[in-house]
């Protein structure tokens, strides 16, 4: 409702089971291109790395170990191509973007994040936030100087503490979750959770969860009826059985939703 233009990229690749989504930032079409960068480049990558052959994991802590190696790899060598186009190009300066990828392999999800767009989980009636934000917000609530109430109003909502691309080097944090039959995974750009509280969009996906398009729909107009301060997006997942699958196979077992 603000916003003149559009700085996060999304993906999904159903055959590989991945999910992408990044928040740009930067100068005027500086960040949807750190976004498009990131996206693509992951979305690329992390395609062909499945595709190279590889002796099958022996024990599920190998298969996990490969799967995190290639999400970090990934994210490392499009931290590095970001950082580079800034360095290089003097109207993409300081550009950098959020990340949150997620790879499903195996009846588990590897999830990379950096920045905070976040991944929430709904399982039955628990709705969980799994990612942890990289920002200066999060930073104060953890040590007691702010609570989270207060959290919702404070002027510090955008100030990350960790990008793409900004910093020749980033650690990109990743974790590997078990999966079951009727999770739905709800990855999003900061303009969905700053705008809308956690229990309404908990309470929205939870009612239409039948049909992601009319979720997905709901939860942007729902932000920005709340004033649509920032882009918003949305990706939403929905496991509808079990994938022992290391690559492909993902589409029969999953709903996918960008």
């Amino acid at each position: 409702m603000v916003r003149s233009h559009n700085e996060d990229s999304v993906a999904i690749d159903p055959q590989i089971g991945l999910a992408v989504l990044a928040d740009g930032m930067g100068g005027y079409n500086a960040g949807e291109v750190a976004s498009g960068i990131a996206v693509e480049m992951i979305r690329e990558g992390v395609g062909k790395a499945l595709a190279e052959p590889h002796a099958p994991a022996r024990d599920a802590a190998k298969a996990v170990a490969r799967t995190e190696r290639i999400m970090r790899e990934q994210a490392t060598r499009a931290n590095g191509s970001i950082h580079q186009s800034a360095l290089t190009q003097p109207q993409y300066a300081g550009m950098g973007t959020t990340l949150v990828c997620a790879l499903f392999s195996m009846n588990r999800v590897t999830v990379g994040h950096i920045g905070d767009s976040r991944l929430y989980r709904l399982r039955g009636d628990s709705f969980e936030q799994i990612t942890r934000d990289h920002s200066l917000l999060q930073e104060q609530i953890d040590s007691g100087m702010i609570s989270r109430e207060d959290a919702r109003h404070s002027m510090n909502k955008n100030l990350v503490t960790r990008a793409l691309g900004v910093d020749p080097v980033v650690e990109t944090e990743i974790h590997t979750y078990p999966v079951i039959p009727g999770d739905i995974y709800l990855m999003c750009s900061d303009g969905l959770s700053d705008m809308i509280p956690d229990a309404e969009i908990h309470s929205t996906l939870d009612t239409l969860k039948a049909n992601l398009q009319l979720a997905a729909d709901q939860l942007v107009q729902m932000a920005n009826d709340y004033g649509g301060r920032d882009n918003v997006s949305v990706i939403l997942v929905h496991v509808k059985g079990r994938f022992s699958g290391e690559t492909g196979w993902m589409s029969r077992f999953m709903s996918w939703l960008k």
